[in-house]
């Protein structure tokens, strides 16, 4: 494989926009370093509300339109982070957004919820085997925040990385490869704590007429959990043009945004992780690629 790139990362999420919120600032670095950084998003993200009142129309229980345009936004937010790989597992449509946990979308035919995991990591083996990455990110077994799509995206992930390494499975798509680490989205609680109280000082200069929590941040966790802090100040405008490029979902007024409650909450361009499987790097590691060869 020696066409390959020396760095090679693997991005596994529910729905478009997750990634620019939750690694826009990584993403934009490694692309710009000379990683080839590869994105599978699991779904279009059909249930998600939607913002603008110019585009209600495609609201699932109106037109039913928006996971394609949600595409649409996807393409727009990786040419702001400079990412050329981007894919949907099984391809677009594959798998359908099964809405929030307990919501009768949950079961619905096609939903990610309800997708058989073996299949599904099936897709995504074919893709690390082509890939060949040396670093996995993606989020805890609870998803970050419970929902059903990041829950089972974790899932995927997880058996994708295992059945990638087995000799034994669908040799049809590819030699086998061991993912050398593998980390989950984190979110210092400190670091959060310090950025609210912040926002709560700034907040009558925004749009915004209240804050989120700390609580309402998905992977929050007491410092000692997180093993890993990437700085991507140098790539804040460019996670905040990947944010605004997914309109319907967000609203951006740096260095805030909001999500469809109109809850303002802090945006983050030092991301963190967890590292789950494989060899630490040091104390905290500033490199995800750190004690991994090409």
């Amino acid at each position: 494989m020696t066409d390959l790139p020396d760095r090679r990362l693997l991005l596994v999420h529910a729905h478009p926009d997750d990634e620019s919120i939750n690694n826009g600032a990584t993403m934009a670095r490694y692309a710009a370093e000379g990683a080839r950084v590869t994105l599978v998003t699991c779904t279009l993200g059909e249930e998600g509300e939607v913002i603008p009142p110019e585009l209600a129309h495609l609201a699932p229980d109106r037109d039913d339109a928006l996971g394609p345009y949600r595409a649409g936004e996807l393409a727009a937010a990786m040419k702001e982070l400079g990412v050329t790989d981007h894919r949907f597992l099984g391809g677009p449509g594959r798998y359908r957004d099964s809405g929030m946990m307990g919501a009768p979308q949950n079961h619905r035919p096609g939903a990610f919820w309800s997708a058989d995991l073996d299949e599904a990591a099936g897709h995504l083996v074919a893709v690390v085997r082509e890939v060949r990455p040396q670093v996995l990110l993606t989020y805890d077994p609870n998803g970050g925040y419970g929902h059903p799509d990041h829950i089972q995206a974790h899932r995927v992930a997880v058996r994708a990385a295992e059945l990638a390494a087995d000799t034994a499975f669908r040799p049809d798509l590819g030699a086998p490869w061991d993912i050398p680490k593998v980390y989950w989205n984190r979110m210092p609680r400190s670091v959060a704590e310090s950025a609210f109280a912040r926002l709560g000082e700034a907040l009558g200069t925004t749009s915004f007429a209240r804050a989120a929590a700390v609580g309402d941040l998905p992977g929050v966790v007491d410092d000692p959990m997180v093993t890993t802090e990437i700085d991507g100040t140098a790539f804040a405008a460019a996670k905040a043009a990947a944010m605004r490029a997914h309109a319907t979902q967000i609203e951006v007024v740096e260095p805030w945004f909001a999500l469809s409650n109109a809850l303002a909450q802090p945006l983050f361009t030092t991301e963190y992780y967890e590292l789950a499987h494989g060899e630490r790097g040091g104390d905290r590691e500033t490199d995800l690629f750190e004690g991994v060869a090409p």
